[in-house]
């Protein structure tokens, strides 16, 4: 089967200033002042729009959910005094899921201003019969990249779903002779005379919220851009423990859609603080659905994002570490830890 044209939506924040301001962090001239929650809920919108036109050609009733977003890399910050254009399309099509890649970057101005990549996300969709309570996955129907450029997308999405796999496959993995000297390192510090760093159960904040229709997506089911916006803020105060200056995202992770939320449910958001760099900060956060009648307690999404710390002009600052002291925060910390020099390794052989 063909795939459909890329999807596209426009924020016209360059032309219209009432958009402009609601879409500001500070109501002040602000190098990267654009609020990332809510491009978080028109980028998970855009992908299940952008998984519909794909999936309603063979199954025309179905719904599609997300089941993770993959990766969202931040390459620039954007400035919102220009448009901002969410470009979307289906890259990889496996039996009953799907991957939807959306570009995010400004036009070219009329000042002669040039476009600019701001960043590229990557969600997992799942194919659904219904929105209801005895849903089943579907089959979908297979399509042959056409085209260099569509080999590649296809070829770049296998490649990370192989990357997740061993990335999950490596959390489980004991610590290496040098890791394990790391994490003893960072707990005999803990020991000495006078010591002030930053404990990692120093970096936690919670806070709760109730579910109501205008959260709605689906019928009884709440929107999930609603709860990742949320996860995201709760993950920037949080990284305000550690971050002196200014924390700014860099990249989404990960974040796995893992129980859906329905209308009246209480929920948990807990983020953690769980790993420093030299100027940036891993922050984990979870949110844990309460039902109404308070019979059912379940984990809804894992999240995890990755800040750093910038000031006035964005230039990178220094962070302090942190200090895991219990198992369950060695474990957090190792694998931010992993993730970070992974990410280190893809920048180097890209030569960035």
């Amino acid at each position: 089967m063909d795939l459909p044209d890329d999807r596209l939506l426009i924020l016209p924040l360059g032309s219209d200033p009432a958009l402009r301001r609601r879409y500001m962090v500070l109501d002040e001239d602000l190098p990267g002042n654009v609020r990332f929650g809510p491009m978080l809920e028109h980028l998970d919108k855009l992908a299940e729009e952008a998984a519909l036109d794909y999936v309603r050609r063979a199954h025309p009733e179905a719904r599609v959910v997300t089941a993770a977003i993959d990766n969202i890399y931040v390459r620039a910050s954007a400035d919102v005094h220009r448009d901002i254009v969410f470009s979307a399309r289906v890259n990889f099509v496996g039996r009953t899921s799907l991957e939807v890649g959306i570009r995010v970057e400004h036009p070219a101005a009329p000042d002669g201003r040039p476009a600019a990549h701001i960043a590229s996300c990557y969600f997992t969709m799942v194919a659904r019969s219904t929105s209801g309570d005895h849903a089943r996955s579907l089959v979908l129907p297979s399509f042959e990249p056409q085209g260099d450029l569509g080999r590649r997308r296809w070829d770049r999405a296998v490649a990370r779903r192989e990357a997740t796999r061993q990335q999950m496959h490596q959390a489980e993995e004991p610590p290496s002779r040098e890791e394990y000297a790391m994490l003893a390192a960072l707990h005999a510090a803990q020991d000495k005379p006078g010591f002030q760093g930053l404990l990692a159960a120093d970096g936690v904040t919670g806070s709760w919220e109730r579910t109501y229709p205008e959260h709605e997506n689906v019928p009884r089911k709440i929107f999930g851009g609603h709860l990742i916006r949320r996860a995201y803020e709760q993950s920037s105060i949080c990284a305000e423990q550690v971050a002196p200056q200014r924390p700014v995202i860099v990249a989404v992770n990960r974040i796995n859609f893992v129980q859906p939320v329905r209308m009246g449910d209480k929920l948990h958001f807990v983020s953690r603080a769980v790993y420093a760099g030299r100027t940036s900060v891993c922050v984990e956060t979870e949110i844990i659905r309460i039902s109404r009648d308070r019979t059912q307690t379940n984990l809804s999404n894992t999240c995890v994002f990755t800040f750093t710390n910038v000031d006035a002009e964005l230039r990178r600052q220094p962070v302090p570490p942190i200090y895991p002291t219990t198992y369950a925060e060695d474990a957090r910390y190792l694998a931010a830890f992993r993730r970070h020099q992974g990410h280190l390794a893809w920048k180097a052989a890209r030569g960035r």
